[in-house]
């Protein structure tokens, strides 16, 4: 993204007019921010040299969002509901992948490699548009653990899933022991990543009193993680999440100091706010350059098809809970349904595909497609659910 500092300053001015008014009218405020950034496209406002790529999404913003999200987790309460978020981001991903990549073939007549890639990148819930719309609705207590948590760990199901399908769709030798083999190692190397850099990170806040400092740290365990987890080709998603986890629950137990955990709060709830301004502004102003017209059936089947293939990701998998401790409540599963939503993720995966692809083009504007849907239609009807699920007052 070639853009000057003035642009950014600029960008940021307008989120916070369009933040403002979004929380006057009682409207999610990234609803706003991504039909803001939809005009901004059609004005004259220099928006034609703001680029949304896969590196900027995966390497820029995405570190801290995990990271963020993580932080605030209580381990108690993870663990206690951790088979639950761990069957819903594993076998609800794949689920939902097979149903979308079934449904796009048999349906929309896409080829299999093109449908397969689709339902995999689609498939996982994007925790930025999930925390925050869970975030400025209020939502507290379990139905906020399960949502947030699941759409932080599918991330690391969806693109392990993604990179063994797209190794296939270029021809590359893949086997079903060499398929096992790279989740593991991805999923186990990501963790360790996470657990080292964090563990350095609270080794060296237990040496300093400056809050600063403590910050700075907080900042390196977040890309540091995600970093170094990349750079040896393992999950970065889970090994920021995994250190956010550590930095947020053993942090609070004397590694910082009183005033260093009101300031890393501060901070990342800033960075946070940032961050989803840039992102959802450039998911409309990216949108508004895709060209819609020839596509408008395969995107009405995709988003039937994505939401057919949510429902059965959270209903039936929740029945196998049903006679357990961990039950989840019929309220919680229209919820968890429905609050699915699909963002920068998808897109990241979407606009990183090989050129060579066949469909690439008609993948990345479907993608654009159904995440514009999850974020106006799914986004603007959240609170009135959450209301009448009575999980928020009214």
């Amino acid at each position: 993204m070639n853009i000057s500092i003035e642009l950014i300053a600029t960008l940021l001015l307008i989120a916070v007019i369009v933040v403002m008014a979004m929380r006057r009218l009682k409207i999610p405020y990234t609803v706003g921010l991504m039909l803001t950034g939809i005009i901004l496209a059609i004005s004259p406002f220099p928006s034609d040299n703001i680029e949304i790529t896969k590196d900027l999404i995966f390497t820029i913003f995405l570190p801290p969002l995990i990271y963020e999200a993580a932080i605030f987790i209580k381990w108690q309460e993870l663990r206690r509901d951790l088979p639950v978020i761990l069957t819903f981001a594993t076998m609800g991903v794949l689920l939902s992948a097979g149903i979308t990549a079934a449904g796009m073939h048999y349906l929309a007549q896409w080829g299999w490699q093109s449908a397969i890639l689709f339902g995999i990148l689609i498939a996982a819930t994007d925790p930025v548009s999930v925390i925050a719309a869970f975030k400025e609705a209020g939502v507290r207590g379990r139905l906020r653990l399960l949502m947030e948590a699941e759409s932080l760990f599918n991330d690391s199901t969806a693109a392990v899933a993604f990179s063994i399908a797209l190794a296939f769709a270029m021809n590359e030798s893949v086997t079903i022991f060499g398929t096992l083999q790279s989740l593991v190692i991805s999923v186990i190397g990501g963790i360790l990543c996470g657990l080292l850099v964090a563990g350095g990170v609270l080794l060296l806040a237990g040496r300093t009193d400056d809050h600063l400092v403590e910050i700075t740290l907080t900042t390196v365990a977040a890309y540091g993680s995600f970093l170094l987890a990349e750079h040896f080709h393992l999950s970065g998603v889970l090994a920021s999440l995994v250190a956010g986890l550590m930095t947020g629950n053993i942090g609070s137990l004397g590694s910082f100091t009183d005033k260093g955990r009101d300031a890393v709060v501060s901070f990342w709830e800033f960075i946070a706010f940032v961050v989803n301004s840039f992102i959802f502004m450039l998911i409309g102003i990216r949108g508004a350059y895709q060209d819609f017209t020839n596509l408008i059936v395969p995107i009405a089947i995709a988003i039937v098809i994505v939401l057919f293939g949510r429902a059965l990701a959270i209903y039936p998998l929740s029945v196998l809970f049903s006679r357990s401790a961990l039950q989840v409540s019929t309220g919680h599963q229209h919820v968890l349904f429905w609050g699915g939503l699909r963002g920068a993720l998808a897109l990241a995966l979407a606009l990183g595909l090989p050129p060579e692809i066949a469909q690439r083009e008609t993948i990345v504007t479907v993608a654009f497609g159904v995440v514009a849907f999850s974020i106006i239609a799914q986004g603007l009807t959240m609170i009135p659910l959450l209301r009448k699920m009575k999980e928020i007052p009214e």
